[in-house]
C-alpha cells in the first residue's frame, strides 16, 4: 500500500513539474544567430598621403559558413588619398532573418614628413576663457589636457574645452569634447572630428587653431552650443 502511494505521489511530482517546464519555456525568444565578422589587417590601419590605399580585407562567416560575399562595405570610396585625414570603413553583414552585424576600420591618411610629435601633457592657461552671451569669464586655474599621436601629423585631444566642464565644473571626464586633429607643415591645427557623448553633438567650428614651435604652446577658439560658446584655449607644454 504505501509503495503504491510513494508511485502516485512520484508520477504525480513528474507530470506537475513538466506542466510547469512549459509553461516556463512560453514565449521564450529563439536563439538569435549574427554573422561574424573578421577585419583583417589593423583597425586603425595608417596610409601615406598620396598613396593608394589597398584595403587588407574582411572575411564573414555565418552559422560556420563562409557570409564573406555578404558583406556591404561602405566608407572605402570616401578615402582621398591626397588629404591627410581620418577615414572610417565599415563592414557589416545581414542573417537571411535580418539581423545585422558590423565592424569597423579607421583610416588615417597622413604626411609621413611630418616628425612634430604633440603626445603629452599640457597644462591649460589660467587666462584661457570662455565666452557666453558676450560675457567673457577665465578659466582662472591650473587644468591639463593630453594629446596622443595616432599617426604621423595626426593626434587625439583630450578635451576641446580645455578642461571647463570635466576638471573646472567638476562634472567629470565625460563631459571633456575629444577631438582628433591634423598638424600641418606650416604648424596649422585643424580639428578632424569632435564629440561629447552626455550631450551627444560636436563642435560648431574650430578656429585658429596654430602651434607655435619657439614657445611650445597651441591656441585655439572653439566654437560650441550653435555658436552661443567660444572657448579660447591656450596650452603649454609641461
Amino acid at each position: 500500500m504505501k509503495k503504491n502511494i510513494l508511485h502516485k505521489m512520484l508520477f504525480a511530482f513528474i507530470a506537475l513539474a513538466m506542466v510547469s517546464c512549459s509553461k516556463d519555456s512560453e514565449g521564450l525568444s529563439k536563439i538569435i544567430d549574427y554573422p561574424q565578422i573578421f577585419v583583417q589587417g589593423d583597425a586603425f590601419y595608417v596610409s601615406p598621403i598620396g598613396e593608394a590605399f589597398v584595403d587588407p580585407g574582411c572575411t564573414a562567416l555565418y552559422q560556420g559558413k563562409d557570409y564573406t560575399s555578404n558583406l556591404v562595405i561602405t566608407g572605402a570610396d570616401k578615402i582621398n588619398i591626397n588629404v591627410a585625414g581620418l577615414y572610417p570603413i565599415t563592414y557589416s553583414a545581414t542573417s537571411p532573418d535580418g539581423y545585422t552585424w558590423s565592424e569597423s576600420r579607421t583610416v588615417a591618411v597622413c604626411d609621413p614628413k611630418i616628425t612634430t610629435d604633440l603626445s603629452g601633457t599640457w597644462d591649460v592657461d589660467p587666462n584661457s576663457y570662455r565666452v557666453y552671451n558676450g560675457a567673457e569669464v577665465a578659466m582662472g586655474g591650473a587644468y591639463a589636457l593630453k594629446i596622443s599621436k595616432l599617426a604621423p601629423g595626426i593626434f587625439k585631444f583630450s578635451d576641446l574645452f580645455g578642461g571647463w566642464y570635466d576638471q573646472r565644473a567638476g562634472y567629470g571626464t565625460a563631459y571633456a569634447i575629444v577631438g582628433q586633429m591634423q598638424l600641418t607643415a606650416d604648424n596649422k591645427v585643424i580639428c578632424l572630428n569632435s564629440s561629447i557623448t552626455p550631450w551627444g553633438d560636436t563642435l560648431n567650428a574650430f578656429l585658429n587653431g596654430v602651434y607655435d614651435p619657439a614657445t611650445e604652446t597651441i591656441t585655439w577658439d572653439a566654437i560650441y552650443n550653435d555658436s552661443k560658446m567660444t572657448f579660447h584655449i591656450i596650452l603649454h607644454k609641461k
